[in-house]
């Protein structure tokens, strides 16, 4: 998925746009959630918990960005990734710190480069990725 990063606006602007856009997304969906950006480095950059989402869910919608940024590649694609190679890998990788192989954490690209991660925590996986979805979608808008 991309974004648009229009010059001389700064990443934290964005960043806090997003959340915002997704838990918009959210609580129209009457769900309760925990939305985070992290950037490249798998930096928090915007966080944001709504009012009713659950507490243990801020830490998975963190460590779904960090994830997806950290391998460019959406959350909810681990499942079909591991199937591909051998039991260690497919039972050691999700036991990694921080490794979440469940919907919710997308990365988030610029002109072909990775930037960082979304991540969204607290309704089902649907919902999760389409709250982090609506989440960039709103920032592509802006440009």
């Amino acid at each position: 998925m991309r974004i648009s990063v229009p010059s001389g606006v700064p990443h934290w602007e964005f960043a806090a746009a997003m959340v915002q856009a997704a838990a918009h997304w959210a609580e129209e969906s009457g769900i309760r959630v925990n939305v985070a950006v992290v950037d490249a480095g798998g930096n928090l950059m915007s966080f944001l918990r709504m009012p009713g989402a659950f507490l243990h869910s801020i830490d998975i919608a963190i460590d779904k960005a960090y994830t997806a940024a950290s391998f460019g590649m959406p959350t909810g694609a681990w499942a079909e990734a591991l199937d591909k190679h051998s039991p260690a890998v497919r039972e050691g990788i999700p036991m990694r710190p921080r490794m979440v192989c469940f919907a919710g954490g997308l990365p988030i690209e610029y002109q072909g480069r990775l930037i960082g991660g979304i991540g969204v925590s607290g309704g089902s996986e649907l919902e999760d990725e389409a709250c982090a979805r609506a989440g960039l979608s709103v920032i592509a808008m802006k440009t």
